[in-house]
């Protein structure tokens, strides 16, 4: 296989301490280009167990040593010279990106925007951190209620967006006074692992922010390690229940999990059909599907079903045509991450065809890593299709008479992440809000998480924790009682 001329004075050793140092465990990991195969680079450094604990043990140096004892204005100062770089450098990072994981660079990009203002936004809150008092009362105690930082915390981000994951993790933590140990996934690591240069450009003293590349096994050594008090991770349902677990037998450490979705839209008779067409179509297939919060069960009033079908048939078929080489400005579409999900979404596609031979409306084929956007109509209730998270350009729709039939079908999964309700019925929307068992709500648009809000999953998209808003700061502070007896003699 070809390398990549991208590949050249790529950074692809593990980033600890504020250098970049070869793995002890002498691994290598390789990731290529899902586009046409091509191998980026062969050489990247995955860390075992005591490649690990030296991460682990610089960042517990650096929370004890110099950020430990750091003012927030300085901490402050830092993150957003970081931000500053990482605007600087954002088209280098996101071409990265989109090499690795098949993201067309126009979206990429957007991802690339976003960077240096999660950054700032986490940053004002280094010196506004909570406290509270008790005043004293009859008994003579004055209590003070304080909110410490954890230490050492750990994060592990999915292949998908990893350097929106790089920042939505990290920064919190930092601004609430940790030191943090990241790990992207073994299938797009080459962005997140560049930042470490920049880290050391805006300042951080060694150790508090830390860049290790892995597989499975590297993320269950951080799970289990008993040096790491929290660890956030995003990904599929059986890694975090995982992860969970070894967090468990370890040291009780505190977890933070976003996980899988199987989010539905409803499309009401009075809505804007041309609104929700668009985000059917156009935005539920950014990124081919590969975002764990798309609404990949599309359920459409009985009134205008025919005629939103059949139109939406049309703009899959058209945005078909967009598909292309990531690189480009032109493409929309570009290919799955690899094989092994082109194949699972294919399986997936053919499984519902078997039981309903009329279900594939378009598309449902496939040509090296590309899969055609595909819509199923009225797949089985029980097909895995309609059940599982298909991660891909595959559009389940079902027709609905009544709110509480919607609302029945909306609610039938086992995941929780996010959903949309599409009508100029504000008052209804909201009534179905707050009856829609989901961590988020869009109503007239497709759910887009964003780092001022909290993001978080139910049911089996994640623990309830989360990320984005004030409260990811909340969830990296715990809270310190201290009472002073104003009786005492002093």
């Amino acid at each position: 296989m070809a390398t990549s001329n991208l590949s050249k004075g790529l950074h692809t050793k593990l980033f600890i301490n504020n250098e970049y140092v070869p793995a002890k465990s002498g691994n290598l990991l390789t990731v290529r280009n899902p586009f046409d195969g091509t191998i980026v680079t062969d050489t990247i450094h995955c860390a075992g167990e005591a490649d690990v604990n030296d991460a682990v043990a610089a960042a517990q140096n650096a929370y004890q040593g110099p950020w430990g004892q750091m003012a927030g204005q300085e901490r402050a100062k830092r993150m957003l010279a970081l931000a500053d770089l990482l605007d600087a450098h954002s088209n280098e990072l996101t071409k990265l990106e989109s090499l690795t994981i098949g993201l067309p660079v126009t979206i990429a990009r957007g991802i690339g925007s976003v960077m240096g203002a999660v950054w700032r936004y986490y940053a004002g809150f280094c010196d506004k951190l909570p406290g509270d008092f008790v005043p004293e009362g009859d008994d003579r105690v004055y209590k003070i209620v304080r909110y410490d930082p954890f230490g050492v915390c750990a994060g592990i981000g999915a292949w998908n967006a990893s350097l929106f994951f790089f920042c939505m993790k990290i920064a919190p933590a930092i601004a609430a006074g940790n030191t943090f140990v990241f790990k992207s996934s073994e299938k797009s690591p080459l962005g997140a692992l560049q930042i470490g240069e920049l880290i050391v450009k805006a300042g951080f003293p060694p150790g508090v922010i830390n860049v290790i590349n892995g597989d499975g096994s590297t993320g269950a050594s951080m799970a289990s390690h008993m040096g790491i008090q929290r660890i956030s991770f995003t990904g599929s349902v059986g890694t975090g229940k995982a992860i969970q677990t070894a967090a468990a037998q370890s040291n009780l450490k505190r977890v933070t999990l976003e996980l899988g979705g199987k989010s539905p839209s409803i499309v009401f008779d009075d809505a804007d059909l041309e609104n929700a067409l668009v985000h059917s179509s156009m935005s539920f297939l950014v990124h081919s599907g590969q975002i764990c919060v798309a609404a990949s069960r599309l359920l459409v009033h009985k009134k205008v079903a025919d005629q939103f079908i059949a139109e939406l048939k049309a703009r899959f078929e058209a945005l078909s045509g967009a598909s292309g080489n990531p690189a480009q400005d032109t493409t929309f579409l570009g290919p799955v991450v690899d094989e092994g999900q082109k194949d699972r979404i294919i399986s997936l596609v053919n499984g519902v065809q078997k039981a309903k031979q009329d279900a594939v409306l378009t598309g449902g084929v496939s040509k090296d890593n590309f899969v055609s956007p595909t819509i199923l109509v009225n797949p089985p209730l029980d097909s895995a299709a309609w059940t599982q998270e298909i991660f891909g350009p595959v559009l389940c729709v079902r027709v609905f008479e009544t709110e509480d039939e919607a609302i029945e079908l909306a609610n039938a999964t086992s995941y929780g992440l996010s959903s949309c309700i599409f009508t100029k019925d504000i008052p209804r929307a909201l009534r179905l809000a707050k009856r829609l068992q989901a961590a988020g709500v869009a109503i007239n648009s497709n759910h887009q998480p964003d780092y001022d809000t909290p993001v978080a999953g139910w049911k089996q998209s994640g623990n309830g924790s989360y990320e984005g808003g004030r409260a990811a700061i909340l969830g990296y502070l715990q809270a310190k009682s201290v009472m002073i007896n104003m009786a005492a003699k002093l």
